[in-house]
């Protein structure tokens, strides 16, 4: 990582796959991760970590389950809002105009969680990319 300032907008502009984190910076044990989005992600679960969502651009839908087949629900951030999932908690980021958004992460979280739905040909596993 570098000591000098993270320009956000030009980090963004670099990125042109969809739903494929880029790290932007460290901080202790977790990853500054921002990404685009647009259309469904997966339903899928970090058992054991929370996951920070910051809208940066445009609005992102998150839908929630409360344990298998448990109640549904879901969040709409617009621009400038955080939300956190908890960790065990089933969810499917979405944003049908898409988004730009930033999330923080323990390093070496695989995008998909620790348990997902099948994976469409548009979503690659890793744990990151260097920005």
């Amino acid at each position: 990582m570098t000591e000098n300032p993270i320009d956000l907008t030009a980090a963004l502009a670099a990125v042109d796959e969809l739903w494929s984190p880029r790290i932007v910076a460290s901080v202790n044990d977790y990853d500054v991760r921002i990404a685009k989005i647009e259309g469904e992600y997966i339903w899928h679960e970090h058992s054991d970590t929370d996951e920070f969502f910051l809208v940066l651009d445009g609005t992102l839908h998150i839908a929630l389950r409360d344990g298998d087949g448990g109640a549904q629900r879901s969040v709409v951030l617009d621009r400038g809002s955080v939300f956190v999932v908890p960790a065990g908690t089933e969810h499917r980021p979405s944003s049908p105009g898409g988004a730009s958004i930033l999330m923080f992460e323990p390093n070496g979280t695989p995008n998909v969680g620790d348990h997902h739905d099948p994976l469409p040909d548009h979503i690659t596993v890793f744990t990151g990319r260097e920005g």
